[in-house]
């Protein structure tokens, strides 16, 4: 695939300085680009490889002003950040939407539907009245239940499972190995001891332009006609366990190994960091900043908290505790010299006057 660099400026809304016609067919980092790709400078500390760098083309600020003479053409644009990623959102579409045709053997019921343009993959399996829409991408060995229904433009990757009766937005990315729809842990404790299975009997609705990770599963709502919903924009890293009833808000990103226990409403445009655990029945707050491995028992009421620790404190209440956290063992010490030396003059004899 080949682009010219006016057709990428035109792209990005950018300007050209220097020769427009140019080809480029990958884009690279500035410090490791050669003839043929496309770079971009935004960090100061990187502007010394503008002057070295082979690179057919580099994306700079419009503001940009150069010390020394440069041989790669430049785009200006507003951001150079924010455009450089545009431009690998749309060349990993271009790789991703390749594909097309129905491998074998794959099966499809006879009640299900697909749209134009889609992809099946060897091993595929997509169940009895489900729907599935145009231009989808459906790797090797992806199971699709029964009445799911799938969206426009959406990448289910190898090995993803989608229990029945779920929906899937428009533009959606799920990768490989990701579960949507399993049960949730729901389990009654008997007299004897035992416990018994609490049917799931709900399904699970993801909205447009959601991206699910590796590995990560949503359990289904527990009563017929609920749902788990992961809302529009959502973000959802490798690893991570969502639970049954839970929402997700608009926009909201969430890092690996994070766990939300059912009936949680997560807000919109809140950030969760690694490791991070939210306990169940409760709501957090828009634009909720959660640090690594915190930990979340209650409800967070107020807008645009930054929180960090377990349970989780506001962020420069938890730095200066941990601040006094690591000088503890030297308190101690200091605390037993003293109250030796307190023992010590209670115990001994009385100096002279």
């Amino acid at each position: 695939m080949e682009f010219s660099i006016n057709q990428i400026a035109m792209m990005l809304g950018g300007e050209v300085i220097g020769d427009g016609n140019e080809k480029i067919k990958m884009l690279a980092k500035i410090q490791d680009a050669k003839k043929g790709q496309i770079a971009f400078l935004s960090n100061p500390k990187y502007e010394q490889y503008i002057y070295t760098t082979q690179a057919t083309a580099v994306i700079v600020k419009r503001d940009f002003a150069a010390r020394r003479e440069i041989n790669a053409t430049l785009v200006l644009v507003d951001d150079p950040y924010i455009s450089f990623t545009r431009l690998l959102e749309e060349y990993h579409k271009l790789i991703s939407f390749q594909k097309s045709g129905i491998e074998q053997p794959s099966f499809m019921a006879d009640t299900a539907s697909t749209g134009k343009n889609i992809y099946r993959g060897a091993f595929s399996y997509i169940g009895g009245h489900a729907r599935v829409g145009d231009n989808v991408k459906i790797y090797p060995h992806v199971y699709i239940g029964d009445n799911v229904v799938i969206g426009n433009n959406t990448i289910i990757h190898p090995g993803v499972k989608i229990y029945s009766d779920s929906k899937i937005g428009n533009n959606c990315v799920l990768h490989s190995g990701a579960v949507i729809g399993s049960d949730g842990f729901g389990f009654a404790p008997q007299e004897d001891g035992s416990y018994k299975t609490i049917p799931q009997l709900g399904s699970v609705t993801l909205e447009d332009n959601v991206a699910i990770g590796a590995n990560t599963v949503i359990d289904c709502a527990t009563l017929f006609g609920d749902s788990t919903t992961i809302r529009e924009g959502v973000k959802l890293d490798n690893l991570i366990q969502i639970a049954h009833n839970v929402e997700v808000g608009k926009n909201t990103v969430i890092a690996a190994q994070t766990g939300i226990s059912g009936s949680t409403k997560i807000g919109e445009n809140c950030m969760f960091a690694g490791q991070v655990g939210i306990a169940g029945h409760i709501t957090i707050a828009n634009n909720t900043h959660l640090g690594a491995q915190s930990g979340v028992s209650k409800s967070i009421k107020e807008e645009g908290l930054r929180l960090m620790g377990y349970p989780a404190i506001e962020f420069g209440s938890y730095f200066k505790s941990y601040a006094v956290f690591k000088k503890l063992p030297d308190i101690n010490h200091r605390l037993k010299e003293l109250e030796a030396k307190i023992q010590a003059t209670q115990n001994g004899p009385l100096s002279p006057g």
